[in-house]
């Protein structure tokens, strides 16, 4: 269930944006520790779950005044310089604002999934295409790190890493890698690959199709 209602979502993307924007141009942060301190002020959570406060009640530029007076107990800030065009930190505020309320998890989820400002804008160029590519690329990083794959979960239960696996089990780290992010469909794999990380893992060819 969605935190707030989508009459507030255009001005909640809008202030991110411009908060990280904000953040980056005129307080010389970089993209993911402004980010980083959105969720350690607090911030995001009131953020998160619809506060209209923090959604429409305040400007981008404010908003970010407000989480570096909540990690750095200051209040001195630069003033802030207008954009002539949409940069990608904009963008990525207000990507990460949109898929917050899209799919109802945090934002704190959302970073240790390792959906970040700099991840967003090293694929700027996903801001001219519909917005659900962005949410398919989120989607994928989401879900291996929210609900891993079976394979996933018992390689870092044994405290492999994916090139360790793949060496012991003697196939491509690529193969692991797509077997992770679910583009490839484990159970379709020849049961000779699948024997052979399972033994590698140490566990039974039903634990890894379950």
């Amino acid at each position: 269930m969605r935190a707030y209602d989508e009459s507030y979502l255009n001005d909640a993307m809008d202030t991110l944006g411009e908060a990280l924007d904000y953040a980056v141009a005129d307080c010389g942060q970089s993209a993911d520790e402004f980010f980083s301190w959105f969720i350690l002020s607090g911030t995001a959570r009131h953020f998160g779950r619809g506060n209209p406060k923090y959604l429409a009640g305040m400007s981008g530029v404010e908003l970010a005044r407000d989480v570096r007076f909540r990690v750095l107990g200051t209040r001195d800030n630069p003033a802030p310089t207008q954009s002539l065009d949409r940069t990608p930190e904009f963008w990525a505020g207000w990507f990460l604002a949109y898929y917050q309320w899209y799919r109802a998890i945090g934002f704190e989820d959302m970073a240790r999934a390792g959906l970040t400002p700099s991840l967003l804008m090293d694929r700027f160029i996903l801001h001219e295409a519909d917005i659900s590519k962005s949410v398919v690329l989120a989607d994928r990083l989401v879900s291996d790190t929210l609900d891993p794959t079976p394979l996933a979960r018992l390689r870092q239960e044994r405290g492999f890493t994916q090139r360790e696996l793949a060496e012991a089990a003697e196939v491509s780290l690529r193969m692991v890698q797509l077997y992770e992010q679910r583009q490839n469909d484990l159970a379709k794999a020849s049961a000779a690959v699948v024997r052979r990380l399972a033994r590698a893992i140490g566990c039974t060819m039903e634990d890894l199709l379950e």
